[in-house]
């Protein structure tokens, strides 16, 4: 830790069970500038008694746009009593999310950030591409190592979901010797140019699941053919008079990549399309929304390592997907997102200078082949959002990451399996467990 770093600012307060640390520190908002202005990052440590002095285990949470989890008791989320066992557990808020400095329309902005504007709202649309330039999983990592810094660590663990699991990659091709060992659960990305093969390869993964999920639930399709019939003719609405298109329908296809998401599906479909009860499930079903706008503004970059995304999703979707509403969608951005949900709005003319930026590199091969970390990697071997050939190819790169191949788990295996996938990816981690 260097002179000039402070100690973040710390309030401690209990829950049954555990002991809780609130941390603040400021960060720069353009890490090449660090003089310049500044946002807050929020982290919240989490011991159990007696566990003061364990080593610290930090959780990249999925994404990109959603905050740590918020436990309530030793047992929530799932998978925290075992990490408690071993680790102290740093909940990281990342920049823009939850308690650290927020993304939205109408947040204030730091100061100097834009000049002239108080808020995103007030900016233009390049002055808000810009700014959110700065919220990749690039910056994550910084500021990551700022706190650790500022708390006097000189290593520590890290387990990334999903797009945690990005950021844990990008930890290891920066800055791999901070890293005691490192684990991924679903977030093993590509590394290079390849966003293109990606999202082809995820669109035919999930017409196949479509397909599987229409013959279990065969009268679902007629039911969702009509639904797609009213989208198409503007007749599809979310409460409040929100438009809901083919597009944005399409995409309940996100909850067939979760354990019980078939269920979840049909259940909202076997409702009355009249009923409120209906209008109110949909709405809350579908995958991006206002309440955290990176997901949907950024997510196509946290896949762009040295390339400009130019909308891959939609430029990938094959002419069968097209022609037929009922083949579905996961993680697949459109663009007639930000038309149909005035929340989103705001954002699109960002989002188009965003999908024609070209993105600097997250990853350094070399680097990775050189981080002689240990680890694990769970790899789903049907994961709807991170291709399991292409997590292959990046675990080659890493010589201490061991890799979990596994069927018995869907992309949340994390959290579905209780203390499953994290127990094992530990023992694989510190060689007490055979792949």
């Amino acid at each position: 830790m260097t002179a000039e770093t402070a100690r973040p600012a710390r309030t401690d307060w209990t829950l049954p069970g555990l002991a809780l640390a609130d941390l603040t520190l400021p960060v720069p908002l353009d890490h090449a500038d660090p003089a310049g202005p500044s946002i807050e990052l929020f982290a919240r440590l989490v011991t159990r008694p007696g566990g003061e002095d364990l080593p610290v285990l930090v959780y990249l949470q999925g994404g990109p746009g959603s905050e740590a989890p918020r436990p309530l008791d030793p047992a929530s989320p799932p998978w925290l009593p075992r990490a408690l066992r071993e680790h102290r557990v740093l909940m990281l808020d990342q920049r823009g999310t939850g308690r650290s400095t927020p993304v939205g329309p109408d947040a204030p902005l730091p100061e100097g950030a834009i000049p002239g504007a108080r808020t995103l709202r007030e900016a233009s649309p390049a002055q808000q591409a810009r700014y959110l330039t700065f919220f990749r999983a690039d910056a994550i990592v910084a500021d990551a190592e700022l706190l650790r810094e500022a708390l006097d660590l000189p290593r520590w663990s890290l387990l990334g979901q999903s797009f945690g699991g990005f950021t844990t990659l990008r930890y290891l091709s920066a800055a791999a010797g901070s890293v005691e060992k490192a684990l991924f659960t679903g977030g093993l990305p590509t590394v290079g140019p390849h966003m293109d093969q990606v999202y082809a390869t995820t669109w035919e993964g999930m017409i196949a699941r479509s397909e599987r999920y229409w013959a279990r639930f065969p009268g679902d399709r007629d039911r969702f053919r009509r639904l797609a019939d009213e989208a198409a003719a503007g007749r599809l609405r979310a409460p409040g008079g929100r438009r809901i298109g083919v597009e944005s329908l399409r995409r309940l296809g996100h909850l067939l990549g979760a354990s019980q998401g078939a269920e979840r599906l049909h259940l909202l479909l076997d409702l009355d399309p009249a009923s409120p009860a209906f209008a109110h499930d949909l709405a809350a079903a579908l995958p991006f929304s206002g309440r955290n706008p990176l997901y949907a503004v950024i997510h196509e970059s946290c896949w762009a390592d040295g390339v400009a995304t130019r909308w891959a999703a939609d430029r990938t979707m094959p002419a069968a997907v097209h022609d037929d509403p009922t083949l579905l969608a996961g993680e697949h951005i459109h663009r007639d997102l930000f038309a149909e949900d005035p929340e989103l709005a705001v954002w699109a003319e960002a989002a188009d200078l965003l999908a024609a930026h070209e993105w600097p590199r997250l990853y350094d091969e070399q680097a990775l082949r050189a981080a002689e970390v240990p680890g694990a990697a769970a790899v789903y071997y049907d994961d709807a959002y991170v291709p399991r050939e292409f997590s292959m190819a990046t675990a080659a790169l890493l010589p201490g990451v061991r890799t979990w191949v596994t069927s018995e788990y869907e992309h949340n295996g994390l959290r579905a399996s209780g203390e499953g996938v994290l127990d094992h990816l530990l023992d694989l981690a510190t060689g007490l467990r055979a792949v």
